[in-house]
């Protein structure tokens, strides 16, 4: 059974071991730190009860600022991340906000598509943003609000 719930700060564990085995983004203080800020969700998407996919987004007014978004290898290139992103869409929706940003690192294609199934468009470049140089592409999707 798939479900998605709200994860709190007693799963840092959690989160941190998740993202240590995919795109080793942040490490266990920066995920602590994730869970102070003002307007920070963090959503896990599980099967029974392991969590295969983590979304953490910020809203800022009326805007969504994706921080963090996963999915487990293993569970790649089956749909879920899929329904994560349309939950988190349908989400921002709901909370009437006007656009969900995020940064993608251009070398990145695979996720550059699975963005642009869902609208997002580039709408600017950070250029050497990343540690191996490479440039973030600021994406924006544009939401329908209710």
């Amino acid at each position: 059974m798939i479900s998605i719930k709200q994860i709190n700060k007693k799963d840092i564990d959690l989160c941190y071991e998740l993202d240590s085995n995919t795109i080793s983004l942040w490490s266990k203080e920066q995920w602590a730190n994730e869970f102070k800020k003002d307007g920070t969700k963090i959503f896990g998407l599980l099967i029974k009860n392991l969590v295969i996919g983590i979304c953490v987004f910020q809203v800022v007014l009326d805007e969504a600022q994706i921080n963090y978004f996963v999915v487990n290898k293993k569970f790649r290139k089956k749909g879920f991340g899929s329904y994560l992103m349309s939950y988190l869409i349908k989400k921002c929706e709901k909370l009437n906000l006007k656009k969900l940003l995020l940064e993608v690192s251009q070398s990145n294609v695979t996720a550059e598509r699975f963005y642009s199934r869902f609208d997002f468009s580039t709408v600017g470049i950070r250029k050497n943003y990343y540690k191996d140089g490479s440039h973030a592409l600021l994406k924006e999707k544009k939401l329908t609000t209710k």
